[in-house]
Parts: C-alpha cells; sequence; structure tokens
C-alpha cells in the first residue's frame, strides 16, 4: 500500500522478446463511446424544431501507444468521463439543423487530443423512418 492508503497500482510487463509472434504485435489502441444515446434539437423539418428527437452517438478513439496506459492508475487513464461529459455539454441545450454538423463538432472535439492517431464519429437518428433502422452520418480520418 502507498501511504494514502491506495493500492499500489498494478505495472502491466510486457513479455519477454520472442513470445509474442510477431504478426500478433498491438498495431492499434482504441477508446471507444458506443451507442450513447441523447435528445437532440436537430432537423430542419417544421415539425422537427423544438422538439428533440434520439441522437444515437459514436465515437471511436485510436491513440498512440504513449496515451495507452500501462500502469493501472486513473493517472495513465484516457478520461472515457471526458469523452462522454464533452459530447453532452456540446449538444445539450443546443438546436442543430444538421447532424453533419454535430459529427463535425464532436470529430474536432476529439481529434485536438493528445495522442490520437484516428477519429471515427458517428450520429444516426432511429426514429425518422419506420421502415429503416436508423438515418446517420459518419466521419473517419481514415
Amino acid at each position: 500500500m502507498m501511504p494514502d492508503s491506495t493500492p499500489t497500482p498494478t505495472r502491466i510487463e510486457p513479455l519477454p522478446q520472442g513470445l509474442v509472434p510477431p504478426g500478433l504485435g498491438i498495431r492499434s489502441r482504441k477508446i471507444f463511446l458506443e451507442d450513447f444515446d441523447l435528445p437532440v434539437d436537430i432537423g430542419f423539418h417544421d415539425f422537427e424544431v423544438g422538439s428533440p428527437q434520439t441522437l444515437r452517438m459514436n465515437v471511436e478513439v485510436w491513440v498512440n501507444a504513449e496515451h495507452f496506459p500501462r500502469t493501472d492508475t486513473v493517472a495513465e487513464a484516457w478520461d472515457y468521463d471526458f469523452l462522454r461529459t464533452s459530447v453532452l455539454q456540446l449538444v445539450e441545450g443546443k438546436r442543430f439543423n444538421l447532424q453533419e454538423t454535430v459529427v463535425h463538432a464532436i470529430y474536432d472535439l476529439v481529434a485536438a487530443r493528445a495522442g490520437v492517431m484516428a477519429v471515427r464519429v458517428s450520429t444516426r437518428k432511429p426514429d425518422v423512418y419506420p421502415d429503416c433502422r436508423a438515418v446517420g452520418v459518419e466521419l473517419a480520418s481514415f
């Protein structure tokens, strides 16, 4: 135990060289926020304005090795709360005409973070058409 009663963090040591086959080396590290549903005032049709709709958001963030934890500590973690809270603050109480605008704003917010190597952001409105699961938009850096 550390002096403040915080348990000593676990360090995840890589296996000795040669035990993991070269073809199975880690090539990407991804953090994601999946199917985050929020009521958003979105749409440009008269019947949509002022009537919040469910907007389902997905954010995938690939980070470099330096920004992906090897020690089991909060200080090293990529902050999921930041991701969720930032998206919530971005749309909460605001009005949007287009999903494209929302996606672009989320994309820019995430892409500006240190260690980000790739990003994919999508939104979809699941309640627009009775014969479709959803209609949506996606931006990706690849």
